[in-house]
């Protein structure tokens, strides 16, 4: 699923800033999700399955887009949702209208209630495919090497080089492909985490894992002080955690449609985007070229509409 996609746009505070608008990719209001659900359909594709298990929370947009594919292939798809996070959002309605069967449990229930779907599956002759939560493992990782690949065409292209490259990260894949892209190519751009719900050490940590994986795959030996400094990963935007978010989110999220016609939510790319202006500000960056992944969420910006317009 290949869409550069990437957009110079007029922002305070910043003299050369893109966008690339992974939201536009052309399947089920596109992001990353969407561009990781190719790879794992096309696994699924080649082996004998026939229904998809997979977990997230209410405003996953993982759990949209992997409901929505399951739906085109005319495939069961179970989503395990904790208690804690499945709230209703336009996000959980289009699981629910994709036919996906949903199952709410305590957080702490949330590995058995998996284990127990799976074997209920199977006990009924069915042959599920687990998909790990926001498509995380190499899959997932690759799916944004290919995402870095894009990047490097376009600015070979236009000849531009991107100093810094900043996005959400959530479960780690997205931040773990583009540091593996980079590292593969031995290009010094910086790749900026902005972290929306996970705090360090474990953050971190889980993209570490996920890029050793990754490496490891492709038979790629780097010293570990090598991949130590290629993955930054900031969590002093997250606020109150997963799914909060201040009033400089919201603003934000206002002027970016205001000005630019670009929807993002406050769950994910609003608060990473938030984030990244205030990392700019505060580590004294200028005349770099800055390049924002909007990594999607469009029908979790319709959720935010009456308290940002209200």
């Amino acid at each position: 699923m290949s869409h550069p996609g990437i957009y110079k746009i007029a922002c305070p505070g910043s003299r050369d800033l893109y966008i690339k608008r992974d939201d536009l990719l052309p399947y089920s209001f596109g992001g990353n999700k969407a561009r990781k659900a190719v790879k794992f359909f096309e696994e699924i594709d080649k082996g004998d399955y026939d229904c998809v298990v997979t977990y997230g929370s209410g405003k996953s947009n993982h759990c949209r887009v992997i409901a929505n594919m399951a739906a085109g292939h005319e495939m069961e798809c179970h989503i395990i949702s904790s208690e804690e996070t499945a709230e209703r959002t336009f996000n959980s309605i289009l699981m629910e209208l994709f036919g996906a069967n949903i199952t709410v449990c305590p957080v702490v229930r949330v590995h058995d209630t998996i284990e127990a779907v799976m074997a209920s599956l199977k006990s009924k002759g069915k042959n599920p495919y687990f998909i790990p939560g926001g498509g995380h493992g190499n899959l997932g990782t690759g799916a944004y090497v290919d995402c870095y690949h894009e990047i490097r065409q376009f600015e070979k292209a236009n000849n531009i080089k991107f100093d810094y490259i900043f996005h959400a990260s959530g479960t780690g894949t997205t931040q773990a492909g583009l540091v593996c892209g980079a590292l593969l190519d031995h290009d010094p751009v910086k790749i900026v985490g902005i972290s929306i719900a996970r705090k360090n050490p474990y953050g971190r940590n889980v993209v570490l894992e996920s890029v050793r994986d990754y490496l490891g795959s492709v038979h790629e030996r780097l010293s570990e002080k090598v991949i130590e400094d290629a993955v930054i990963f900031d969590d002093s935007y997250i606020q109150d955690g997963y799914g909060k978010s201040g009033d400089s989110v919201r603003n934000l999220i206002k002027y970016m449609m205001a000005a630019h016609g670009i929807p993002m939510d406050s769950t994910y790319v609003g608060k990473a985007c938030a984030g990244m202006f205030e990392y700019i500000k505060k580590n004294r960056i200028a005349d770099k070229n800055i390049l924002f992944i909007h990594t999607g969420g469009t029908p979790l910006f319709f959720n935010d509409l009456e308290s940002i317009w209200g």
